[in-house]
């Protein structure tokens, strides 16, 4: 069994989550997800790269789309700034090939000028990727 240390996420608070009460699979999930919310606070985009499809999609609460490199550029050039980023309640559903995760964000957050605390439902998906989770657009059926 992995450990799986969430004190690496000093800005990431996971609210309402019982970390024993998850199964490995369910821990990786959240684990990805948590190390994404720290890589966006730090502005870290080699990491968000590693973590993502090239593909993948941004959805803002606005409804703005962006491309992956629309959004990471966003965060480099300060158009987006994250201070601080809850994970409340997530839910999370997982076989050996797809993950999901349904929380709510809890954003402390300057987005495009307008600084706040933002609470929002949030789903991200991922696939195992040799062994790797990556974050990806959601799977077509």
């Amino acid at each position: 069994m992995i450990e799986y240390d969430f004190s690496k996420f000093p800005n990431v608070e996971l609210i309402h989550v019982n970390i024993n009460d998850l199964n490995d699979q369910e821990k990786q999930i959240l684990f990805r997800q948590a190390e994404f919310c720290q890589a966006m606070i730090d502005k870290d985009i080699k990491t968000l790269k590693k973590l993502t499809s090239p593909d993948k999609t941004f959805v803002h609460m606005s409804g703005k789309v962006q491309t992956r490199d629309e959004f990471f550029n966003d965060i480099s050039n300060q158009q987006l700034q994250y201070f601080s980023i809850g994970i409340d309640s997530p839910v999370i559903f997982v076989n050996d090939q797809f993950g999901l995760i349904k929380f709510t964000s809890v954003l402390n957050a300057k987005a495009y000028g307008a600084k706040g605390v933002y609470h929002m439902p949030s789903s991200h998906y991922y696939e195992n990727q040799n062994g790797h989770w990556i974050n990806v657009n959601q799977p077509v059926k």
